[in-house]
């Protein structure tokens, strides 16, 4: 299978837009569908990329230049651009893939992506047109099991067993973006989700399933075997797979309401009895669904789908998710690392959201009782401030440096207490001289070596820090004062 010969097919309309003979001759491995700006963790050597170009925005030639390029270097064979979304194909988008060398055909507005998909996959398992159309789609009783099992709410993991039934022991898996398993037929082994979110994992047939999710939990129906079953097959089970996720998001939606009715009972935002009275709090438990006693630990996010999904990766994990804030119930008899497990998640987390979203977690200390959890709740938000690039989950027991705890405090507050303390040093040799001879712990001889000065010198300098900044470096609390206010204004504050 070639882009050639999706070109000589009529019924698609496809027009090529740049493209040299000898790559259009490249032969396909499979199709992926994407709009992300990164998409290049998604994509296999020899795959064609259908986009819709939803994230081109007019003029930017460097968003096009980076969506291209990743396609270059994943080994894409072409990229399949709709025209829809824009009335037409950019030239900015043209002129990246002429650049890259990656050839490029123009999908018209009629033309759908799946009719574009089903005609690959149906060429590569052969002519159908001489081949009875019962065998490459799912059985009438199939198909009618499976609409009654989502009318009656059945979940997904039944849904893909009926579903898979009639192919035999196919290995087939729906997955989300971060590679969480929602389901697999029983013949599938366990796939686990760093492995499953890997690009080298990427083999295979993969299939989108359409819904009105996050980037962090949207679903994939995932084929190992290219050859294990039919692609009119699949994409029936991925419709049937929709149509029961419309219900679980329903749910879903539910249980997030009453996961910030329970957090605004810890905000004392939610009308109720008086702060000291247990039965709000007890309530809101009940309502999300936690236990009533125990233990728990609150947790903070930059987003809350982001948290959602986080937190289905641990196992028998039992939580409640309001916007953008969490309470995890921990079993006292069951010894799990919750943060831990966050931490290892989190990567999968940061790359479904691209390299320009910032997602951060912080955690709360375990608590019991209304105050506690009050208090776990304030810890999660300082622990959450003071997360970063480099650190991106952070509880708040790990804040065992001045620097680490003052990066929990808002900017706009270090700001003004560094401009407070040492404004009338300007940004000079003073500061500098300052920084040196804290950082020497104070030493005279040690602070000239550093910066090839005499010692009178540094007496000197030192003596007008202390007469601009109203301190005294011989008292432990103002070289503390001192030290904070230098930490104020340095990168990171690590």
């Amino acid at each position: 299978m070639h882009v050639l010969d999706l070109l000589q097919l009529d019924s698609l309309g496809l027009s090529l837009l740049w493209g040299e003979e000898a790559l259009l001759g490249q032969e396909v491995a499979g199709v992926t569908a994407t709009d992300l700006e990164e998409p290049g963790r998604f994509l296999g050597p020899g795959e064609l990329v259908l986009s819709g170009l939803v994230w081109w925005a007019e003029g930017d030639v460097t968003k096009a230049d980076r969506f291209v390029g990743a396609l270059a270097d994943a080994g894409a064979t072409a990229l399949l651009a709709g025209e829809e979304t824009h009335g037409r194909v950019p030239d900015e988008v043209v002129a990246a893939c002429r650049s890259h060398r990656v050839p490029l055909v123009a999908v018209p507005a009629r033309t759908s992506f799946r009719a574009v998909t089903e005609a690959v996959y149906l060429r590569q398992w052969g002519d159908l047109s001489r081949r009875p159309t019962r065998l490459f789609a799912l059985p009438e009783n199939v198909r009618g099991e499976l609409s009654r099992l989502v009318e009656a709410g059945a979940g997904p993991d039944e849904l893909l067993d009926r579903a898979c039934a009639h192919l035999g022991r196919v290995s087939c898996y729906l997955l989300t973006a971060s590679g969480r398993t929602v389901a697999r037929t029983p013949s599938a082994p366990e796939l686990p989700a760093r492995q499953a979110s890997a690009a080298s994992a990427r083999g295979g047939v993969w299939l989108r399933i359409e819904t009105e999710s996050s980037p962090y939990d949207a679903w994939q129906l995932h084929v190992p075997e290219p050859d294990a079953a039919p692609p009119r097959v699949l994409h029936e089970i991925a419709e049937v797979l929709a149509q029961s996720r419309s219900g679980q998001t329903r749910r879903l939606a539910a249980e997030r309401l009453a996961g910030q009715e329970l957090i605004g009972v810890l905000e004392g935002t939610v009308e109720g009895p008086a702060p000291a009275d247990t039965g709000a709090l007890e309530e809101a438990l009940a309502g999300a669904g936690l236990p009533v006693g125990g233990a728990y630990r609150v947790l903070a996010a930059t987003s809350g789908d982001a948290l959602a999904e986080g937190l289905r990766h641990l196992e028998n994990a039992t939580y409640a998710v309001g916007r953008s804030v969490a309470v995890l119930y921990e079993d006292p008899a069951a010894a799990t690392d919750a943060a831990g497990a966050l931490r290892a998640v989190w990567p999968m987390l940061r790359q479904c959201g691209g390299p320009q979203t910032e997602l951060r977690l912080g955690l709360g200390t375990r608590a019991e009782g209304l105050e506690g959890l009050r208090a776990s709740l304030s810890q999660a938000r300082f622990a959450l401030t003071s997360a970063d690039e480099a650190v991106p989950v952070r509880g708040v027991e790990q804040l065992d440096t001045l620097g680490e705890l003052m990066a929990g405090i808002p900017p706009e507050v270090r700001s003004v207490y560094g401009a407070r303390i040492l404004g009338a040093l300007g940004d000079g040799m003073l500061r500098e001289t300052l920084e040196v001879f804290l950082a020497h712990n104070c030493s005279w001889a040690r602070t000239a070596e550093a910066l090839h000065l005499h010692v009178n010198t540094v007496h000197y300098r030192i003596e007008r820090v202390e007469v601009l900044t109203g301190r005294d470096l011989s008292r432990l609390d103002h070289k503390l004062d001192l030290y904070a206010a230098l930490r104020c204004g340095a990168p990171g504050l690590r």
